[in-house]
């Protein structure tokens, strides 16, 4: 049986309108209507640089890996920078600043849109962390990622923590370092806790984050994928939408709307 936009549309907005603990998890697919390129696609990052080398490992031991990962932050800082949220970031906020139905958002992205859009930083759980912090190394402190734009605009190496003389690093999380553990615990505790998990934009095949979805189902919670692709989590959900981020949220957000009238 065949099914149109607006009634998958009025089925999501029917469940999040009697939940109460909603989980949105995200990945690089939510922000590609903003102009950001998905990293694993053709002509993304992983295209220019080769991510092999981009591992912590390299990072802290080898000089000449870390210029090339600086280079590569260079050019991502230069094509993010002025990057605006879509409508799907502006939907997931909306759910909750206007329906207080949102627990969190749980993103695997790194460019710091759900927050521009307006949700609250304290629900914004950064599993791959942020590229717009540097964080030292060695103690831990926190510097703008503008403070090394000029040194790398220059060709200058990038100078070591002004306080204890550590490397700096982007506050990502990179290929061999281990995601955050107080992030993903608690990501993990949420994803327990949600009676429905909408995961938006996400391959779901990067590991340990795409273990979240299975956590809700077996919490108990209803899971709705969205992604213009099918995905290896797709058997055990409650629903699977292949469309857009954007187009999906703002149906959604349309059948909300009229929940109200």
């Amino acid at each position: 049986m065949a099914f149109n936009i607006e009634d998958i549309a009025r089925q999501v907005a029917g469940w999040i309108w009697e939940s109460s603990r909603v989980v949105i998890f995200t990945g690089a697919g939510i922000s590609t209507e903003s102009g950001v390129p998905d990293f694993r696609r053709p002509g993304g990052i992983w295209d220019r640089f080769d991510p092999e080398e981009m591992t912590y490992q390299n990072f802290v031991s080898k000089p000449e890996s870390r210029r090339v990962y600086w280079e590569l932050y260079y050019n991502c800082w230069k094509e993010f920078a002025g990057v605006e949220p879509n409508r799907a970031h502006l939907a997931v906020a909306e759910l909750e600043n206007r329906y207080q139905k949102l627990s969190a958002v749980i993103t695997q992205n790194v460019d710091g849109l759900h927050q521009e859009a307006g949700n609250s930083p304290g629900r914004v759980w950064e599993l791959h962390g942020t590229m717009w912090q540097l964080t030292c190394l060695n103690c831990s402190s926190e510097y703008s990622w503008d403070i090394v734009l000029d040194a790398l605009e220059n060709g200058e190496e990038v100078e070591n923590c002004s306080g204890c003389g550590g490397l700096l690093k982007p506050a990502t999380v990179s290929f061999g370092q281990a995601l955050p553990s107080t992030v993903l615990l608690q990501a993990q505790q949420l994803s327990v806790e949600a009676d429905l998990f909408i995961s938006i934009g996400s391959s779901l095949v990067v590991y340990p984050a795409a273990m979240l979805p299975q956590l809700a189902k077996d919490g108990g919670g209803r899971l709705v994928i969205i992604n213009r692709e099918p995905t290896p989590l797709d058997p055990m959900a409650d629903l699977v939408w292949e469309v857009s981020a954007g187009e999906a949220m703002s149906e959604v957000m349309e059948q909300l709307y009229q929940m109200e009238d």
